[in-house]
């Protein structure tokens, strides 16, 4: 392994290694601090608010057409608590997924993981707080003194209910908690991943929120060894700098599209999420590519980058996912197929506004019980028409396929049929 070289003297701790687990590490919570940048800075939006999101609505990060939606930033201090109060659901899926400021999931709040309170009030409080709840409200810690909270309500046929239900989710403070502003970064795309930057506001990030990975002292530790030689001159900069544009960078996106996780049937995935342990790159992976994934339990994903031959997905092209038997079978909850931009993972327009299927689309099975869908600029023959997604024609895509509740096979070796070209059926 090679070392960075700063004015003829060789720094034997400070080698490519180093230097890019200590960037994809720190990059995992420069992702989430973007994301409450880009939230907190839309019309209306405010910390202990909820937004509501519309039914059909393709404007938020990681859409979801499958439910009714809502968002919200919490923010606490030692003395004020936030006030979560969850509606009684029965009959269809729900939860209210609470986040920490690395991508963590705290908890779920629905019967399956929170049975002995699966809704009513609740009191999230900053780590250590003494506030003491209502006896009729559970107690929440988080793992820093601001959540994400993403809730969301199975539509399952009934659109208006899962809107009512929706809006029966609400929020409320005790008093003013004091809020810490996120922390300032040069804003970033997917196309263009921050560079050296991010080490020049390293400890600022570093002190925004407690990471609870059981290696985060060590990593932490790395961060900082590179700050050092960072600051230590132009030199040392521009060598961090150059490594990561020229390597570190191109090689993470390449990672993250197929190494970060299991590789099954040419789909990444398959695997726990939510809460990642050690596994810091496969966290990093997330928010970059999916933000606030749910736990195993909850949600299992798959994304398909390239086709069944290895090529990169392309919106010019058609293909075909063929499904043996109905998805339903590896499911306690519902799937869900979604069609994303590739590097900023947003859906695609089309005149249809046809961005994805689930459980409860009109889909057209084969007479023999299986299922077919087409993916292209048109639609593919000898695919009903109704099971098509449209492409954007000139642009790559990639596929998500979530299933909610997933069966133990999901987990264990299921993954979606390959997506295959559609000329290669012929």
């Amino acid at each position: 392994m090679s070392a960075i070289v700063f004015g003829g003297m060789s720094a034997q701790a400070l080698d490519e290694e180093t230097i890019t687990e200590a960037y994809v590490y720190l990059l995992g919570r420069a992702l989430v601090i973007r994301q409450e940048h880009i939230d907190l800075e839309e019309t209306g939006a405010a910390y202990n608010t909820i937004k509501y999101n519309p039914l059909g609505s393709a404007d938020f990060v990681n859409p979801n057409f499958d439910v009714a939606y809502l968002e919200a930033w919490f923010a606490v201090d030692d003395k004020t608590p936030v006030v979560l109060e969850v509606p009684e659901i029965g009959g269809r899926y729900y939860t209210a997924q609470i986040i920490d400021e690395w991508g963590e999931v705290i908890a779920n709040i629905n019967e399956r993981s929170f049975r002995s309170k699966p809704f009513g009030k609740f009191f999230l409080v900053k780590p250590g707080s003494k506030v003491v709840p209502p006896a009729d409200a559970g107690r929440i810690e988080l793992h820093s003194s601001k959540a994400k909270m993403l809730a969301r309500v199975e539509l399952k046929g009934d659109p208006e209910g899962a809107v009512r239900l929706q809006k029966a989710f609400q929020v409320s403070v005790t008093g003013t908690p004091e809020i810490e502003s996120a922390v300032a970064l040069s804003m970033f795309d997917n196309n263009g991943l921050i560079g050296v930057e991010i080490f020049e506001r390293a400890e600022a990030i570093l002190a925004s929120a407690l990471d609870v990975a059981p290696n985060a002292a060590r990593m932490q530790q790395q961060v900082r060894a590179v700050v050092a030689h960072v600051a230590s001159g132009k030199d040392g900069r521009a060598a961090v700098d150059s490594l990561l544009r020229d390597k570190v960078i191109p090689e993470f996106k390449v990672f993250a599209t197929t190494k970060a996780a299991d590789y099954r049937n040419h789909w990444l995935g398959g695997g726990s999420s939510g809460n990642y342990g050690a596994n810091y790159r496969l966290r990093t992976m997330v928010s970059l590519m999916g933000i606030w994934a749910n736990t195993g339990e909850e949600a299992v994903y798959f994304g398909a980058f390239r086709d069944a031959n290895e090529r990169p997905l392309d919106g010019s092209k058609s293909y075909v996912i063929h499904f043996p038997a109905d998805p339903d079978s590896v499911v306690n909850a519902y799937w869900s197929i979604i069609l994303v931009s590739v590097p900023d993972y947003r859906v695609v327009p089309n005149a249809l506004k046809r961005y994805n299927f689930n459980n409860q689309s009109a889909l057209q099975n084969e007479s023999d019980g299986s299922l077919k869908i087409a993916i292209g600029p048109r639609p593919v023959l000898g695919v009903p028409e109704s099971n098509w997604l449209p492409s954007a024609e000139g642009k790559p895509f990639s596929l998500t396929f979530r299933t909610y509740v997933p069966k133990e096979v999901v987990q264990r070796e299921w993954a979606p049929p390959p997506v295959r070209g559609a000329d290669d059926l012929s």
